[in-house]
């Protein structure tokens, strides 16, 4: 089995049609009510791995690309957004991607990587694709408080830390502006679990301290 069917055929059971659908609901409220803060409409937004596009399809912005080696990727995307299939770890040093774009977005994505070398490869590139001034917007699991389900998933491999990341993106180059070590829950098949909660979650801050296993980040470049 080649890894890109292996990939298909894992989200595949991961996520039946019912459940992709409830995920649907949940990103537009926090697109909605949290993330869309942080992303000016005129803005040229990346999303690095969000292969479903529940982000970059809702997200309001000038501009939206998408960069996943998942081939289907394009069959979820809204025709304003361009599509690139490719592994990000593969672009090198491109300089198609020099301070092109004003957000770059990341969710669940760096649980996947093999090594702390592969992170810093991509925080790399983030600052090098960010214009001055421009931000890196990160949703993650947050190994502090998340240990005892880190690995129910097969394929989560690299562990995580608020302290970790917040390191290297200094180390980099990034200013940390915002950092929440306790956001989301882990999961999306946790609580909340309907887009109403979700709303009544993001307003009380106070709920994400105890139910909390994913952080949020944003650190711009200067």
């Amino acid at each position: 089995m080649n890894a890109n069917t292996y990939l298909k055929k894992l989200y595949a059971n991961r996520f039946d049609a019912i459940q992709m659908q409830a995920k649907v609901a949940l990103w537009k409220v926090l697109v909605d009510e949290f993330l869309q803060g942080y992303v000016p409409p005129a803005s040229a937004v990346l999303d690095i791995g969000g292969g479903y596009c529940e982000f970059i399809n809702q997200i309001r912005a000038a501009d939206k690309c998408l960069i996943d080696l998942n081939p289907d990727a394009k069959l979820f995307a809204n025709p304003n957004v361009e599509i690139i299939n490719a592994d990000v770890l593969s672009l090198g040093d491109s300089t198609a991607f020099s301070e092109k774009f004003d957000r770059i977005f990341i969710s669940n994505f760096f649980e996947h990587l093999r090594n702390k070398e592969e992170l810093v490869q991509i925080i790399s590139f983030c600052f090098d694709a960010l214009k001055p001034g421009g931000c890196l917007l990160v949703i993650q699991p947050n190994f502090k408080y998340s240990y005892k389900e880190y690995y129910d998933f097969i394929d989560h491999q690299l562990p995580i830390t608020h302290l970790s990341l917040q390191e290297l993106l200094q180390t980099v180059g990034f200013k940390i502006d915002v950092i929440i070590p306790k956001f989301l829950p882990f999961s999306t098949k946790g609580r909340p679990t309907s887009p109403l909660l979700l709303k009544v979650y993001l307003k009380l801050p106070i709920l994400w301290q105890f139910l909390g296993g994913q952080m949020f980040v944003k650190a711009s470049k200067n």
